[in-house]
């Protein structure tokens, strides 16, 4: 997963062994408001429409070698920004669903790793800009395609922390802890194929 909900303020009864009533969060709830879905769908379309603007201009961009060179350094310091934080909430989500970990602690992992994923994100995409992308190879136009499934499933992945975030005292129903799963496969899954596409053609 890649966006959550607000950090959750108490321990699910179900998932792990009760630790006499306690978690150091205070007892309360966060009363932050949900973000609204028309929001999120607003960020999906202009998310679309800037990857496709940064098609565009890298088709017209052309970047000397020096530049082009720093370009490829910081594209890997997002990719390892990104995909990093990316493995750390995923991983513990894998270890929620196996009952190894408690939802509270993959929704604070999740919350505080939600702006090094993004920012990883940008930089990809950014820093792409510089690289020459070979916009008629279908294994570019696969790497773009994933780009934009990470970035929708990543807001999806928000919407989706937004629910969980009221079942942190009660049991996860299923529906909820298959599309979380669901969500975290296609996180996974994206990530490591843009990667193994850009590395592809970094060598072609």
């Amino acid at each position: 997963m890649t966006a959550p909900a607000p950090r959750p303020a108490r321990l699910p009864s179900w998932s792990a062994p009760a630790d006499d009533g306690n978690d150091g969060d205070g007892g309360g709830v966060r009363e932050n408001p949900p973000t609204p879905v028309w929001a999120l769908v607003a960020v999906g379309v202009l998310s679309t429409a800037a990857l496709a603007a940064v098609c565009w201009v890298a088709g017209h961009l052309h970047a000397d070698p020096p530049l082009q060179l720093a370009a490829r350094f910081l594209h890997l310091v997002a990719l390892v920004v990104g995909l990093g934080s990316v493995l750390a909430v995923d991983w513990f989500a894998l270890l929620w669903m196996l009952g190894r970990r408690r939802l509270t602690d993959v929704l604070r992992t999740a919350c505080a790793l939600q702006v090094p994923i993004w920012l990883g994100l940008a930089g990809l995409v950014v820093t792409g800009l510089f690289l020459r992308p070979d916009l008629a190879s279908p294994l570019t136009r696969l790497k773009l395609g994933l780009v934009l499934a990470i970035t929708l499933n990543g807001l999806y992945a928000h919407w989706l922390g937004q629910r969980l975030d009221r079942y942190t005292d009660a049991r996860v129903p299923r529906p909820l802890r298959i599309q979380s799963g669901v969500a975290a496969a296609v996180s996974q899954l994206g990530w490591w194929g843009a990667s193994l596409i850009g590395f592809l053609n970094g060598h072609s």
